[in-house]
């Protein structure tokens, strides 16, 4: 099972990013500091580093630069508010792997841990290819068939699909199904889950995603 380090000081968004990843398969570790992502990071238990720039007692640039310098080739992830151009730029160049600007979707960054790690040799943890009852995912490619039929999935549709297979028969509350595909800046009033459960199972048939009452939806 791969193993993720997510260097990130805001308790909040760690323990979004952490709790997707497990629910993905994927085992982790946080780190609050700069200090304590590097010690661990340098240990070579983990698979990928999660980083964030603004790190306490040492910025995520100095991290990598370190990281680097010990002649570690683990795939970086660089996730930060800090949008700007100049930074995008310092992270790459310092041998970031990726840069994903704050605030984000969890299946965005979900499809670039799986790419890196793909590309780095490392054994995805999960499928390229989900199936259920006839529906089948391709993570990869992010095409969904019906019995091989193909089926026209926005990439938000895709994502709520992807949460459904993956714990097909579990229920999944709203809240759960936002923090997952919508991110962790989401507005818990919101009725988006209520309407793309719908766009579903319009294309996917509706007798597919059952409603719990008081309590979610699950992939039957």
């Amino acid at each position: 099972m791969a193993s993720i380090l997510i260097a990130e000081d805001e308790a909040r968004i760690a323990s979004f990013v952490e709790k997707g990843l497990k629910s993905s398969g994927y085992t982790t570790r946080v780190a609050t500091t700069g200090p304590e992502a590097l010690d661990l990071a340098l240990t070579d238990e983990f698979d990928l580093l999660v980083l964030d720039i603004g790190l306490p007692g040492m910025d995520g640039f100095e991290v990598l630069s370190q990281l680097r310098g010990s002649g570690s080739s683990m795939p970086v992830i660089i996730l930060t508010a800090r949008a700007g151009g100049a930074d995008t730029v310092a992270g790459l160049e310092g041998g970031a792997d990726d840069y994903m600007a704050k605030p984000f979707r969890f299946d965005e960054l979900l499809a670039r841990v799986r790419l890196r790690m793909a590309s780095h040799g490392s054994s995805p943890s999960a499928a390229t290819e989900l199936t259920h009852q006839g529906l089948a995912l391709d993570i990869r490619t992010r095409r969904a068939t019906i019995d091989g039929r193909g089926i026209d999935l926005s990439g938000r549709e895709f994502a709520l699909a992807e949460e459904l297979v993956r714990h097909a028969g579990q229920v999944l509350s709203r809240e759960q199904l936002l923090s997952r595909v919508w991110g962790y800046d989401f507005d818990p009033g919101s009725n988006v889950v209520d309407v793309y459960i719908r766009y579903l199972r319009n294309k996917l048939g509706a007798e597919r995603i059952e409603t719990v009452r008081g309590m979610g939806y699950r992939l039957v």
